[in-house]
């Protein structure tokens, strides 16, 4: 029987968090933080088997580019106690399998 997680966090400046460097961990990729001036590299990361970006209805595609989405978000944001980006983090059952979680993911994501 599967057991249930889920935990929500908001990525803050005030706690001295970017969501670019944020981005990059969760996403075991390599991106450059514009306002910081500093690059965020965690391709070597191991453990992350799939990220993707999903967009809502509307939203200008240039966003499906992982920095590009995130240093706007940085750039918009002018307080230093900004809540830049909420992460939700669920556990998928292991009786599934890699696309059927995949897609549990994409689903819980629209509809939240």
């Amino acid at each position: 029987m599967a057991i249930y997680h889920l935990h929500a966090k908001v990525i803050s400046r005030a706690t001295g968090r970017s969501a670019v460097g944020a981005a990059a961990y969760r996403a075991a990729s390599h991106l450059h933080d514009v306002r910081l001036d500093r690059d965020h590299d965690f391709s070597n990361k191991s453990g992350v088997v799939h990220s993707e970006i999903l967009l809502p209805d509307g939203a200008p595609e240039r966003f499906l580019d992982r920095a590009t989405l995130w240093n706007e978000v940085e750039a918009i944001e002018k307080r230093k106690d900004a809540q830049l980006a909420r992460e939700v983090e669920f556990s998928i059952p292991r009786e599934m399998t890699q696309a059927q979680g995949i897609a549990l993911a994409r689903d819980f994501v629209r509809e939240q």
